[in-house]
């Protein structure tokens, strides 16, 4: 069977292995395709996971290096200077928190939509996001310049008065990261509990046997198991649903509230939420179709999942467009003679014009090819594109940042921004941290969701029968 052919169902799964195996054998294939990935021995394990994750690892290691000289010479070994006080920083914190977005859009509001074709990314995409997050959550720690009193942004009981000041855009980051982080992890482990279980009736060592038993929690498959399982799960869906506007919205105001140029004004929520999922879309398909080809999982991650991920990217891609338009727009309308100034300096007086040019060029010009039915059914190039908009969106970033604060409303203020080795080392250290980490989760842990891929295959093949992973 040519594992590549996008003939799938309206749930997105081949169903090709049952039909191979025959009635009563597709339960247990999609556990063994599944599990195997995590039991394989490191004999068989495919060569390019390890590629990955040594350079990963190498790369985490340098930002460990990054980050001790940091925390020994201060943020001046950053480019940061007057008036550009945001760097690389924030500029990465923004990236990072929305390649986090499609994690719990995917996994939260396409459950409670009743998107079957989610069934086979949720649980990576889901992992993708805590380790996103994670990355994210480093950068304004390290800005602080003492990153050792972060724990002042918290509204912890202090007998000297030192208590968080409730109107800095910093402390409202804290609390939408914090409540982001939590809820997104709590959405993830639950979601896990049942292949927990199956993955310690499958471990063969007693090590592996008793750890995945604790993380199980007791799991025994029993109908009220499942009942106060599907409860949590919705309701936890339902409180993700929200965060997933506003977490980004309350980023996007980090730049709103401020009365400088070019972040003033009223669209960035909307246009932030929109590039977020953008962007963790990019970053699902540029980890999601190596690891299909990697461990050949072409047919529970088929073309299906694909395409309609390349739809929801070229969808939120078009929103982003808009959101571009809309700022010329603004800036012409206004009649502000800064506003103008700003976006004319941006797009083709400034120094860093090119910045711009490649942010449309990434952003929105080569993203059209997804238009074509051709070339969202190509695997290579919808990876191209993935990758492609990742550098556009954190391009995007640059350009928010930077070209905004290099021409201040005072002439004798202005400067310009050259990152240091110390900023590229801290952000290509943090790439490294997440791949490590990502690796490490395809491998000690389901990648994809057992049960409820098992749960489609077999009403695929039986539809006139009860499933089987919700008896008791």
């Amino acid at each position: 069977m040519d594992i590549e052919q996008p003939t799938t169902t309206a749930a997105g799964i081949d169903p090709g292995p049952a039909k191979v195996l025959g009635p009563g054998h597709d339960y247990g294939t999609v556990t063994d395709k599944i599990g195997g990935v995590v039991f394989m021995p490191f004999t068989k394990t495919p060569r390019q996971l390890f590629i990955g994750f040594a350079c990963g690892f190498v790369l985490a290691n340098v930002f460990l290096l990054a980050i001790t000289w940091l925390f020994i010479r201060g943020v001046g070994i950053w480019g940061i200077r007057i008036p550009i006080a945001w760097g690389f920083a924030i500029v990465n914190f923004v990236w990072w928190i929305g390649i986090g977005h499609a994690g719990t859009l995917i996994s939260a509001i396409l459950l409670l939509l009743k998107q079957d074709w989610r069934t086979s990314i949720n649980r990576f995409s889901e992992a993708m996001t805590l380790f996103a997050v994670a990355c994210a959550a480093m950068f304004p720690i390290l800005h602080l310049g003492r990153p050792w009193l972060a724990y002042w942004l918290l509204p912890y009981p202090s007998t000297m008065w030192l208590w968080p000041q409730p109107r800095s855009p910093l402390i409202w980051d804290v609390f939408a990261v914090s409540t982001y982080a939590t809820v997104s992890l709590l959405f993830w482990f639950t979601g896990l509990i049942p292949d927990l279980a199956t993955m310690r009736d499958k471990a063969r060592g007693p090590v592996a046997r008793t750890i995945y038993g604790l993380l199980a929690m007791g799991w025994r498959g029993s109908a009220r198991h499942w009942s106060r399982y599907q409860k949590a799960y919705l309701l936890l869906a339902g409180l993700s649903t929200p965060l997933v506007v506003s977490v980004h919205s309350v980023v996007s105001f980090d730049f709103a509230i401020a009365i400088l140029p070019g972040w003033h004004t009223t669209i960035f929520p909307p246009y932030f939420v929109a590039g977020a999922i953008y962007s963790g879309f990019a970053m699902v398909l540029s980890l999601a179709i190596p690891v299909r080809r990697w461990y050949h999982l072409e047919d529970l991650i088929t073309m299906r999942h694909i395409e309609c991920m390349a739809k929801v990217m070229l969808g939120t891609g078009l929103i982003v467009a808009y959101g571009y338009g809309m700022e010329a727009f603004i800036a012409w309308y206004s009649g502000n003679q800064y506003e103008r100034f700003m976006y004319m300096n941006r797009a083709w007086l400034g120094h860093y014009w090119w910045t711009f040019v490649l942010l449309i060029l990434c952003n929105i010009l080569i993203p059209q090819a997804l238009w074509s039915h051709r070339v969202r059914m190509n695997v290579r190039a919808v990876f191209a594109i993935s990758l492609v908009v990742n550098v556009g969106m954190w391009l995007e970033r640059f350009v928010i940042v930077v070209t905004s604060l290099e021409r201040d409303f005072l002439p004798s203020s202005w400067n310009r921004y050259y990152p240091s080795v110390w900023d590229w080392a801290t952000y290509f250290g943090t790439i490294g941290v997440f791949l490590s980490l990502m690796f490490l989760f395809i491998r000690g842990l389901p990648a994809i969701s057992i049960f409820e891929m098992r749960e489609v295959v077999h009403h695929l093949v039986h539809p006139e029968e009860p499933s089987p992973a919700h008896g008791d």
